[in-house]
């Protein structure tokens, strides 16, 4: 019901564009979410943003580079990504909650199947 699209291999200081398609009920779902996990790490809150509000969070690492939107007639998310850092390197999934907003993988209860970002020179 979620699918991810867009990864790759960009250079340092590059930029890349994440987008997730919701299908289904999913979309009804209040808010929703991109997470991110390395190897050995634990999965870890990028950005959420709610449905109808707009509202956002992003996580500290990342503020000021990466940014959230959603576009509600098409049922997607987005997740725009500049000044990308080595340790931005992750499997990237998008996720979606019953909650008003959610910084916890616990609160998601619908996940994708992730996409790689790999930063490296």
């Amino acid at each position: 019901q979620l699918a991810e699209s867009g990864g790759g291999l960009v250079q340092p200081g590059g930029s890349l564009g994440l987008s997730c398609a919701a299908s289904g009920r999913t979309f009804s779902r209040p808010a929703m979410a991109w997470f991110r996990q390395a190897p050995g790490k634990e999965r870890e809150l990028v950005a959420t943003i709610h449905w109808n509000a707009g509202a956002t969070y992003y996580a500290d690492s990342v503020k000021g580079r990466f940014t959230i939107s959603r576009d509600n007639a098409r049922n997607t998310m987005d997740l725009q990504m500049n000044t990308l850092k080595p340790e931005d390197t992750a499997v990237y999934y998008c996720a979606a909650t019953p909650l008003w907003l959610g910084i916890r993988p616990s609160q998601y209860d619908v996940w994708g199947q992730g996409t790689q970002v790999t930063i490296s020179s």
